[in-house]
């Protein structure tokens, strides 16, 4: 007989079926768009219809076409602005903020721990992100993703690190703030890598369990239980042979970094992204120009810890001053990178903050100075580029996957309405419609 857990895995997953899970596509899907923004050339187009079939767009026409089959279906979206399905490249969907964040990490089970994922990634596909970035959990990341990937649950596409990696004592290390005879000695698998070899080691288990990239953290961080936040805690060699590790895998480097630093030993060993980037300085943007790296800023997490540290006993004694040091620097940093010519992708490190309103971010964006159509360009093509899947996402083209979304009113006059999507499809099936 099917043991207790087994049965209710079970029914999560039928559930997750019959709620939209599983593509049910008709012959062609006809979209009749009012306002159509085409992110490459950062204009908007009236009276267009994007013709799919099959998952992809397969035409983009101009006027309202009729349907050509009676199996045919038509979306109306004359009244609304459409855009490509939005990208977040740095969430945690394993978890979400609490104040018991810390005593969750010793209750909770994976199975609880997946159970709760399932609510959050439903939440970001309908908020519009039909793509994100998971930057490092448990390893439920991994099996989250390939539920979606095979229909079996509701979620945006997902492209996972599975285990961050770093030093002992580092941002990543599991056991921080541990009573000394629970620590143990973390090691590779655990995520936790010291010297060049470990380094290698903790990249290929990473490989082995299916990740899609590398996340390490070169400096301290804001929410670990450790005193500081933002020192250098790895060396230039050893980011180097995680780099050179996962480069021979076909695997990017993504790397969480608050100090400058930390930012250029990770940046001159060649990561792909500098997450945060809180306390970059004027040369750390000139060598991320010079080696094309991309920043993922990640204001609204940053606004966020900030304010939950406000909370009385919100954050543990460790936490609260570094969230609130470091925390409102974000915006200004970021205004100051995209001055600078830093290439720049949408993130917002959600999980710190609830999930569902990562369209924050763009507001945050305009405010620090970015042009509303250059942020939601960061939020599609280049995205899409820093992925490596410009030749499906980013854009509404015909032969890219249809992920699609439509809003009210006309974001790049007002970028708030982002916050307010209305019609969500992700790879031609259709998950929101209002």
């Amino acid at each position: 007989m099917a043991s207790p857990l087994l049965r209710s895995l079970t029914a999560v997953f039928l559930t997750g079926a019959l709620c939209g899970a599983a593509p049910a596509w008709a012959q062609k899907t006809y979209l009749h768009c009012g306002r159509l923004l085409d992110m490459r050339q950062d204009r908007a187009q009236t009276e267009m219809t994007l013709v799919v079939e099959k998952g992809r767009i397969v035409a983009l026409e101009r006027g309202y076409t009729a349907p050509a089959g009676p199996a045919d279906k038509v979306v109306d979206l004359k009244n609304r602005t459409v855009l490509p399905g939005l990208i977040d490249c740095h969430v945690h969907l394993e978890s979400e903020t609490s104040k018991d964040n810390f005593l969750q990490e010793l209750t909770q089970n994976p199975a609880d721990i997946a159970f709760g994922s399932l609510d959050h990634a439903r939440k970001t596909l309908l908020s519009g992100f039909t793509t994100v970035r998971d930057l490092g959990g448990s390893g439920v990341n991994l099996a989250l993703r390939n539920a979606i990937n095979q229909n079996k649950v509701v979620g945006p596409r997902i492209f996972t690190a599975g285990k961050a990696i770093s030093g002992t004592g580092g941002h990543m290390d599991p056991t921080n703030g541990y009573r000394l005879d629970l620590m143990g000695i973390p090691g590779p698998t655990d995520g936790v890598a010291n010297g060049p070899d470990q380094c290698r080691q903790a990249v290929r288990e990473q490989y082995k369990r299916g990740a899609d990239l590398i996340k390490i953290a070169s400096t301290g961080g804001v929410l670990s239980v450790a005193k500081d936040g933002s020192s250098a805690q790895m060396t230039e060699v050893e980011i180097r042979a995680i780099v050179e590790t996962a480069h021979d895998l076909g695997l990017q480097v993504a790397c969480h970094a608050h100090g400058a630093e930390g930012m250029k030993r990770a940046i001159r060993a060649g990561v792909t992204s500098i997450e945060h980037g809180t306390l970059m300085d004027d040369e750390t943007m000139k060598l991320m120009v010079k080696n094309g790296t991309w920043y993922v800023p990640t204001i609204t997490a940053g606004k966020s810890v900030a304010d939950s540290a406000k909370i009385p006993n919100y954050y543990p004694a460790l936490v609260t001053p570094k969230a609130i040091s470091i925390g409102p620097k974000l915006q200004s940093t970021f205004g100051r990178a995209y001055k600078a010519g830093v290439k720049i992708a949408f993130g917002t490190d959600a999980a710190v903050f609830r999930h569902g309103v990562n369209a924050l971010e763009f507001q945050y964006m305009v405010e620090a100075g970015m042009p509303p159509v250059q942020a939601l360009r960061a939020a599609t093509v280049n995205a899409a580029t820093l992925l490596g899947q410009s030749e499906n996402l980013g854009t509404l083209e015909p032969g890219k996957l249809a992920d699609v979304v439509a809003v009210d009113g006309d974001p790049v006059q007002d970028i708030k309405v982002m916050q307010r999507v209305r019609f969500v499809m992700k790879q031609g099936t259709v998950y929101r419609q209002e």
